[in-house]
């Protein structure tokens, strides 16, 4: 038996219009300029972009655009980020994406408050940020749980390597299934099975006990409403069902 500590501060708002009914409540606590982190052009193709922005403007706050994150996020976007929160005296990031604009936008939270570079800090001095620009998320893909942790996986391109750092946790997380339709079916895919994957890592790891009977639980149920998905791809009760698994492990 292995001690542990376990909290878990995320505030998750799940369901259909969650943007519309709790997004300008969940930020009227922070200030005025809130920078919008998105990764490729589907949230723009989608109009989900402009429903955000409609949104925010309505709600009195400034946005200042920071979009192309890619998967596998590098450090260098993370520099830029946090150059962006400082430049703009940002209050708020509000991440719109899966797992890579997340881990991105918590490594942000926190190298934008750091007193020097945030690698350097972490891996050499062994220290890190806590409590950094605080930020939320809007969800379009589920297959990491990246919105109930404030970890982050980032690639560092100029050591070649890639790395886990600690960031900051998000105030919230909007989950709307419907949004699972703004990213294209093949990505929607990948990240159904990367459910499953995440799920199996811990699942085939060493050491039984009663997570390894909640993950077959889990398992079951994403490859079950993964093949009702095939056959009714746009239908929103089979989208909740695989957009939720990671937030109850």
């Amino acid at each position: 038996m292995k001690n542990f500590f376990y909290h878990a501060p995320v505030k998750v708002l799940f369901g259909e219009g969650g943007v519309d009914k709790h997004l300008a409540a969940e930020l009227a606590a922070y200030g005025k300029n809130i920078m919008l982190a998105y990764g490729g052009g589907s949230v723009k193709r989608s109009g989900l972009y402009d429903q955000l922005v409609s949104v925010l403007e309505q709600a009195g706050k400034t946005v200042i655009d920071f979009g192309g994150i890619t998967s596998n996020p590098t450090y260098d976007m993370v520099l830029r980020g946090a150059e962006t929160v400082k430049r703009e005296n940002v209050d708020f990031i509000l991440a719109v994406g899966g797992g890579s604009v997340m881990d991105c936008v918590k490594i942000i939270s926190s190298a934008a408050k750091a007193s020097k570079d945030y690698w350097e800090m972490f891996f050499e001095d062994r220290q890190a940020v806590t409590g950094g620009t605080p930020w939320g998320a809007i969800v379009t893909l589920s297959g990491t749980g990246s919105e109930m942790n404030g970890l982050g996986g980032i690639s560092n391109k100029a050591l070649n390597t890639k790395a886990t750092l600690p960031g900051s946790p998000a105030s919230f997380a909007i989950c709307d299934p419907s949004y699972l339709l703004t990213v294209p079916e093949k990505q929607l895919a990948s990240g159904i099975f990367d459910n499953l994957s995440h799920c199996m890592e811990t699942y085939f790891g060493p050491g039984e006990c009663v997570s390894d009977a909640m993950n077959e639980a889990v398992m079951h149920d994403i490859i079950e409403n993964a093949r009702a998905w095939r056959k009714d791809p746009k239908n929103i009760d089979i989208l909740g069902n695989l957009s939720r698994p990671l937030r109850v492990l």
